[in-house]
């Protein structure tokens, strides 16, 4: 059995084009007996576009001349250049450009400082060095160990933001699934809800700390009186 790609499609080009018994096609395919009849009667694969296996470098024509003359024979499938386009990359090591390297233990001490909970291996991926590098500058032991501070590695252009959110969302997260497995309170103050504010008042030293105690007059203040002036004064 080859594994190849749109077993199905395939399957529906080699019964229409070919003169490769079921058993053949249902080999190549990697598809049941019953599925590649039932491609044959219509009843399956119905709405399916036939797809040449020469076409896409899965077969070559001198094998399935060989197979169609003798009936015994089963096809051995090519790599398709289609799959390789298709199979996942492995992603390359960070590169640290020469630049940037003398800033990684001062990122790392960063780590340490702010992030504890994040691992050895996720900050290793992260700023592409050691867990060698790491345990000296976590114990102090680093050569340049007395001139180190903690710098943001995104400040340091060592990451991205997006990717050092990530890494610290993650580290939190099997932090919090251990802290409940284990039932130990989770000591970040972040997580803690937040306390109310109270604001302590003197009653003896603020006349307006209780809304009761309030007046016309402290809201207004007391209004001038009109001055009383005699009808005679009035009289021209």
């Amino acid at each position: 059995m080859a594994d190849i790609l749109m077993p199905k499609a395939t399957a529906v080009w080699l019964v229409d084009n070919t003169s490769l018994s079921f058993e053949q096609i249902a080999d190549f395919c990697g598809l049941h007996l019953l599925e590649v009849k039932g491609i044959a009667d219509g009843e399956v694969a119905r709405d399916i576009r036939g797809a040449d296996p020469i076409a896409n470098g899965q077969l070559t024509r001198e094998e399935l001349d060989k197979a169609e003359k003798t009936p015994a024979y089963r096809m051995q499938a090519q790599k398709s250049r289609h799959a390789e386009l298709l199979k996942p990359q492995k992603k390359a090591p960070r590169y640290t450009p020469v630049s940037r390297r003398q800033d990684r233990p001062d990122a790392i001490y960063w780590f340490v400082k702010n992030h504890p909970e994040v691992t050895d291996a996720q900050i290793s991926k992260l700023l592409g060095t050691t867990k060698t590098t790491i345990e000296q500058v976590r114990n102090r032991t680093h050569w340049n160990a007395a001139n180190l501070k903690p710098v943001d590695p995104v400040t340091l252009g060592l990451v991205s933001q997006i990717e050092l959110d990530a890494a610290v969302r993650k580290a939190a997260e099997v932090k919090r699934k251990q802290a409940e497995k284990l039932g130990i309170p989770l000591d970040d103050p972040s997580l803690q809800p937040a306390a109310p504010v109270v604001v302590p008042f003197d009653d003896e030293e603020d006349t307006y700390s209780r809304k009761a105690d309030l007046t016309v007059e402290d809201v207004f203040g007391s209004a001038p009186s009109k001055p009383v002036h005699d009808e005679e004064d009035d009289e021209y």
